[in-house]
């Protein structure tokens, strides 16, 4: 996979920058996220708030090819945005109360937290009471200061007295800013990285080196660190959950829309069919006519689905027309002869229950034809897929059971949500089951499912009503 990187002097020229790979974005964070390809003439976005990579400028990438993902790549990495440092600690609600805590117990008048780089230092937050002149924003030349040492070595610098201390006595950055005593302490993130340092000066002599002082900076840079850390973690749990309930809603968007496109088509194939096979046809044409009405009213099922879940999501569950007279048998009988004409398994059928049933018949129908098609779908080709329907005191039981490859206990505790397929089964759009089961919910009922290396069996059980006779 290749990454788009452009510099920032090259976008207000009409360049762009773009991902590879046609659902993923890429941030300084080195992350790999998931995101839907942006429109064209966007403005900047970004997965992360302190990430200024995505930016897309008059036009959309194309390929390099037209059988890759690559897109033409710069190796610039983009600047950093020091701002989003600079807000992440002034965040952190303990920042001033540690500063305050420093000044109180060791008489520095200066205290700050800084972003610290290679070629930066910027003040994220600081107490100022000797004028000194920095606040959030602010900077001094990195290699004008002892952090940038810190930086390298990763350890803290404690000077009680530069004036009797023989490293720093004569030390540039003493000698500019006209501090006598410092202190300053390494923060590091919880990836290994240097995030900057918790610093203080004072232009008179103080007491720092000394177990009780380090030990306290030392956990205060900790603190600060944690926190950090903390922040991110909830900043990207934030963002994901933004984007998947964006992308969730877009989703079921298009299912909507996709049913209702696609109903209409459909029974136009459906009723064609039907009428083609009045006519007199050669025995080829009547099996390809027979293959088109299969096909068709599998699709219709599939439309179904769509739109019963839809209306799930939109909270109006599954609609019912419940019927005390409903003649199951004779629907339960239409599904498998759809499914036997098409080439799988033998479906062998035991309906020990006499009609009526209590119950929407076109619902019980789909469930079982969602039930069966899976079976007949999955199952192993070579042994049959057994199918029971009867009355047990006052419950009505339909069961398929299938041979072949078993079930993990992973999969089966999510074999109902929507969009849940078997990794190698790639067929449909995982809805069948999950409609199934909701239609179950819908009759009061329940659909369940075990496996094991010999079977596979869903098992739909629903009350009866008391009058009904079994």
């Amino acid at each position: 996979m290749t990454f788009v990187l452009i510099p920032q002097h090259q976008r207000r020229a009409g360049k762009l920058i773009i991902v590879a790979g046609q659902n993923d974005r890429f941030c300084r964070r080195g992350k790999i996220t998931p995101w839907r390809p942006p429109a064209a003439c966007c403005t900047e976005r970004c997965f992360h708030k302190e990430c200024r990579v995505l930016v897309i400028i008059n036009e959309i990438a194309t390929p390099v090819t037209t059988t890759t993902t690559e897109y033409v790549v710069n190796s610039e990495n983009p600047p950093h945005d020091f701002q989003a440092d600079i807000d992440n600690v002034r965040a952190i609600k303990a920042v001033p109360m540690i500063l305050d805590v420093i000044a109180r117990t060791t008489g520095m008048r200066f205290a700050a937290v800084a972003r610290v780089t290679s070629d930066r230092w910027i003040t994220c937050m600081s107490l100022d009471q000797i004028a000194f002149g920095l606040g959030p924003g602010d900077e001094l030349d990195v290699k004008t200061t002892i952090c940038d040492e810190i930086r390298a070595s990763r350890t803290p610098v404690v000077i009680d007295h530069v004036a009797e201390s023989p490293e720093f006595c004569a030390h540039h950055t003493p000698l500019q800013y006209g501090f006598q005593s410092y202190i300053s302490m390494p923060i590091i993130l919880a990836d290994g990285s240097f995030f900057g340092t918790l610093c203080a000066i004072d232009p008179e002599p103080r007491k720092l080196n000394n177990p009780e002082t380090i030990a306290t900076f030392s956990l205060f840079a900790e603190l600060i660190s944690t926190q950090l850390a903390m922040q991110d973690a909830l900043d990207d749990s934030v963002t994901s959950l933004i984007e998947e309930k964006e992308l969730g809603a877009v989703r079921e968007q298009f299912i909507a829309v996709l049913g209702h496109d696609l109903r209409n088509p459909v029974t136009s194939i459906c009723s064609g069919s039907r009428l083609l096979k009045r006519l007199d046809l050669p025995a080829e044409a009547g099996r390809i006519v027979d293959l088109m009405e299969s096909s068709a009213l599998r699709m219709d099922g599939i439309i179904g689905n769509l739109q019963d879940f839809t209306r799930s999501r939109l909270g109006e569950g599954i609609s019912l027309h419940r019927d005390c007279d409903a003649a199951l048998k004779p629907m339960l009988s239409q599904v498998v002869g759809e499914l036997e004409s098409v080439a799988g398994p033998e479906i062998v059928c035991d309906f020990a229950f006499s009609d009526p049933v209590d119950c929407d018949a076109a619902k019980i129908g789909q469930l079982f034809s969602n039930l069966l098609g899976n079976a007949v779908q999955h199952g192993s080709r070579d042994v049959p897929v057994r199918v029971a329907a009867r009355k047990i005191d006052s419950r009505f039981e339909l069961s398929v059971e299938n041979a072949g490859k078993p079930i993990s206990r992973a999969q089966l505790d999510r074999l109902f949500e929507p969009f849940t397929r078997d990794g190698d089964r790639h067929e449909g759009l995982g809805l069948g089951l999950f409609i199934a089961a909701q239609i179950a919910q819908a009759h009061g009922g329940t659909l369940t499912a075990s496996s094991t290396p010999e079977r596979t069996r869903l098992v739909f059980s629903m009350p009866l009503k008391e009058s009904v006779a079994p």
